[in-house]
């Protein structure tokens, strides 16, 4: 979105510094997602005194120690299993030192509230250093997802009104539209050369191909092909590209690039020449936006993709929007895909659910006088299905924040400067945050005066994930056409855990089985 979206440029995974300094105490192992997690809500009533910063609980004293137990407990799989066990643990809050990192982690939505109120004008956490690395090595300017301080500030003010103003929705949903009407009609192909009527298959690799041409739509304003059976070889070695650059991210989470590059390793010879392939073919399209501007200055209306746009609008540079954009490409991948898959997967195990939600988008598409504009007003079921793949499934372990003052969490006071992590998929899991959390229930968002602070898959306040507009709208739209035309079935009832590889992944592939509402003439 394979990775990430969401979207993940929002939250970068879970504490980069707890995977890559990596360490732990000897935790167990829980997968469990109807775990009780010993938490309590922020109480108001506490008066006591404020305790000191070497008061919170944790295991923080020896991180060498907790760098090889994560090692031999293979826990760099299982950080959010690890991370939901603390808070079960330890409480509400705890700190942890992991090799030379150190953090302190949180869960209740208030004390997240608090967080974001102490993140300051420049908002700051942890970098990408495998990107920034190549980058570094290229000389390629950083985008706003790899920014900081006050270039960041100005050119995230310039996106935010190109990418996620709710203004700018109207341009993207005729784009990402016709990708989905597009996905469908790959679909129906498929059932119909099947002799079963049906398709079952693991989707991940389709809803790769999905993502991926609905955010070049969007980004580049070109189609890359990718639904048809016979794909371009430039359009293939663009995918491939994508496919390795996450493939050799992973790895360099744990080692220094640095490293890497002085020895002159194969993991980093191959994360160069896929960033080299992605970012030649942000050239290519800079190119060919430049040859039709010249040749036809206008474009009859058509919103011409997110690229041109801000090359037109002249206020950023040739390589800051480049750089940008590239960014906005990469984590809008991984993220929307397997957010996606998880939603099928779900919806496969509520076939009443379904039924709910189609009636829904009927109604919506009867109101709406033809206007997808207007059905996507109309779907509050449907977004908050979701919200809530976003809860059970986040695409990030947690979101991280360096705070910029003092502030006081749980009665424990805790110096600016430090790293603070709320943790998205342990809050997700917890019955005092969410009644019933192993239950998928998208009516309960539904309740708005109940989601305060709760729903933060896409990150919050100035730092949220640029790309949330995009991602939001391409993956409603998906599922209203999937649901228009499909029953979506699960061969066996068969709970599947996820698995950490840069975001978090089924753990082993998800298997579901498509069938035609009706017969297609």
């Amino acid at each position: 979105m394979m990775m990430v979206k969401p979207c993940w440029h929002c939250a970068v995974s879970p504490s980069l510094a707890v995977i890559r300094a990596a360490g732990a105490p000897f935790y167990r192992r829980c997968y469990s997602a109807s775990m009780a997690i010993s938490t309590q809500p922020t109480s108001p009533e506490l008066h006591k005194k404020v305790k000191p910063f070497s008061e919170i609980p944790g295991n923080w004293k020896n991180g060498l120690v907790n760098l090889y137990n994560f090692w031999k407990l293979d826990g760099f799989k299982n950080i959010h299993g690890i991370m939901l066990d603390n808070f079960n643990t330890f409480g509400p809050i705890y700190r942890e030192k992991i090799g030379y990192y150190e953090s302190v982690n949180i869960i209740n939505p208030e004390d997240a509230a608090i967080l974001f109120k102490a993140e300051g004008h420049y908002p700051k956490r942890l970098k990408m250093e495998p990107w920034t690395s190549y980058r570094d090595y290229r000389n390629h300017r950083y985008g706003v997802l790899l920014k900081d301080g006050e270039d960041w500030r100005s050119h995230r003010v310039i996106l935010n009104k190109e990418v996620i103003a709710p203004q700018v929705l109207g341009n993207f949903v005729p784009l990402l539209d016709e990708v989905g009407q597009d996905f469908v009609a790959r679909v129906h192909k498929k059932i119909e050369r099947s002799s079963t009527g049906q398709w079952t298959v693991d989707l991940s690799h389709e809803l790769f191909k999905f993502a991926l041409e609905s955010v070049s739509s969007v980004l580049y304003g070109e189609r890359l092909g990718l639904l048809h059976d016979y794909i371009d070889p430039e359009a293939q070695h663009f995918i491939d590209c994508i496919s390795r650059m996450f493939k050799t991210t992973s790895p360099m989470l744990y080692i220094p690039p640095g490293l890497l590059r002085r020895l002159g390793s194969q993991v980093w010879k191959e994360h160069v020449e896929a960033w080299d392939g992605i970012f030649g073919q942000a050239d290519r399209c800079i190119q060919n936006i430049y040859r039709q501007l010249r040749l036809a200055p206008t474009n009859d209306g058509k919103y011409p993709g997110v690229l041109a746009s801000l090359l037109m609008l002249d206020k950023l540079s040739i390589e800051d929007i480049k750089a940008s954009v590239t960014e906005l490409m990469a984590g809008g991948v991984d993220t929307t895909s397997i957010t996606l898959l998880w939603t099928l997967y779900e919806l496969a195990r509520h076939p009443g659910l379904q039924e709910e939600l189609r009636a829904e988008i009927q109604a919506a598409r009867a109101s709406s006088d033809g206007d997808i504009t207007q059905v996507l007003k109309a779907v509050p079921l449907v977004k908050g299905a979701l919200k809530e793949t976003l809860r059970l499934h986040p695409v990030a372990v947690s979101l991280q924040r360096y705070i910029t003052k003092d502030i006081v969490i749980q009665n424990y006071h805790i110096p600016s400067g430090t790293l603070v992590q709320l943790g998205l998929y342990a809050m997700g899991r917890s019955p005092h945050v969410f009644p019933r959390p192993e239950q998928y229930q998208p009516s309960r968002w539904l309740r708005g005066e109940h989601s305060y602070f709760r729903s933060l898959g896409f990150g919050f306040g100035p730092r949220q994930c640029l790309g949330r507009r995009i991602a939001e709208t391409e993956m409603q739209l998906f599922l209203i056409h999937m649901l228009e035309n499909f029953k979506i079935e699960k061969q066996r009832q068969v709970d599947i855990r996820s698995t950490f590889e840069l975001i978090l992944l089924p753990e082993k592939p998800i298997v579901l089985t498509l069938r035609p509402l009706q017969q297609r003439k």
